[in-house]
């Protein structure tokens, strides 16, 4: 019996990595963090029987303290409360499905409680991945990808010797909107952007795959988690969504992980790893699929992935300033107050006025990004 903490249990990778939790009966919750959607978190403690929940605000903690008051359970909110779901003493995993780097400080607590990590929240990486990658190493613990396409490349190391590799081939779906030029994306209206073609994933990071700026996030993960420079990451579009990502080795031999396109994979591969259990639904039927095709990324149209990796090529804060400028817009974006391309627009501004802070520590991370939500505020 496994028992595991999820931080964001009612997003998309929290309820589903509850779905796996339901489906294999042999995985024991003992806690739960939501933002505001407290009455699918009370329906949530109903049903899994934490020990600890926990919100935002504290007004919706006492709105949920009083309908599951006849149940064994702490509510907590605030920093506090989620940081007390990520050292929960019983737990063996934390889960952090939580959107945003909101994050990171309860990722940090979550290592020094000595937790393996599943790690969803990719702002973790993208901006403190300098502090939690060595962490990780000085607590003994394991960052455990649940991002499909990390995920993938988790899996196609296995076994393999990490010092081998040549290059990752990151794929990407490239989004509703591949293939469109830039005139057209200026007319791109929010319901346009959350119709992606194979994925069903939450409002923030659906917006993300239509302006690819996701996959700049992603290119910024693997290079944490992989210990690989930037140079070795490529982004190949792979419109079918079946190959999850590639290996290629010194040798020229390239590995990689293929599936129908279901979170639940590595969901339930990162809680169980290394063992591989049973998940039911649909399976790769390679004569009906015919083929699998690839193209480049077009990064003179979709420029949020060109501007990831001149973030990354600057380092320091300025993947912070990145990661912190894209959502806030994207925020906009879906609040019907900026265009589609105003994202990138956005993203660009707040990267050129930013003075870099080469190594900076988690308090400097947490004003930069105070400070780029400040700037947006003062000029959008």
């Amino acid at each position: 019996m496994k028992t595991i903490s999820i931080l964001g249990s009612t997003g998309s990778i929290g309820t589903q990595t509850l779905e796996v939790v339901r489906e294999n009966q042999d995985i024991r919750v003992a806690a739960l963090s939501a933002g505001s959607n407290i009455r699918l978190l009370e329906q949530q403690i109903r049903e899994f029987h934490p020990q600890l929940a926990a919100v935002w605000s504290e007004e919706d903690a006492k709105s949920l303290r009083i309908a599951v008051a006849d149940l064994p359970v702490q509510v907590m909110s605030g920093m506090e409360g989620l940081e007390a779901v990520a050292v929960c003493e019983e737990a063996e995993i934390l889960v952090t499905a939580i959107v945003g780097m909101i994050g990171i400080r309860p990722t940090m607590a979550g290592i020094r409680a000595g937790k393996d990590i599943a790690l969803a929240n990719k702002e973790t990486l993208v901006t403190a991945g300098h502090l939690i990658m060595p962490m990780a190493e000085e607590y003994g613990v394991k960052i455990l990808p649940v991002d499909s396409e990390h995920s993938a490349i988790f899996q196609s190391l296995n076994g393999e010797n990490r010092s081998r590799i040549h290059k990752i081939l990151l794929t990407a779906s490239g989004g509703p909107f591949r293939g469109k030029k830039w005139e057209e994306l200026k007319t791109m209206r929010v319901e346009d952007a959350l119709r992606h073609p194979n994925w069903s994933m939450g409002r923030k990071i659906t917006v993300d795959s239509a302006t690819l700026v996701n996959k700049g996030l992603e290119v910024m993960e693997a290079k944490w988690l992989f210990g690989v420079e930037l140079d070795q990451i490529q982004v190949v579009v792979q419109p079918q969504s079946i190959i999850h990502s590639m290996v290629e080795f010194v040798d020229g031999a390239v590995i990689a992980q293929l599936g129908t396109p279901d979170m639940k994979l590595p969901i339930q591969y990162a809680l169980y790893y290394p063992d591989r259990r049973y998940l039911p639904g649909d399976r790769l039927d390679f004569a009906k699929l015919g083929s699998i095709t690839f193209e480049d990324p077009d990064t003179e149209t979709f420029v949020g992935l060109k501007y990831a990796f001149e973030a990354l090529r600057c380092g320091g804060s300025m993947p912070t300033v990145f990661n912190a400028a894209n959502e806030r817009a994207v925020s906009k974006f879906l609040n019907h107050e900026i265009g589609f391309t105003d994202i990138y627009a956005i993203i660009r501004e707040c990267m050129d006025g930013h003075r870099v802070i080469p190594s900076p520590d988690l308090g400097q991370i947490l004003d930069t990004e105070q400070s780029v939500y400040e700037m947006i505020e003062s000029r959008w």
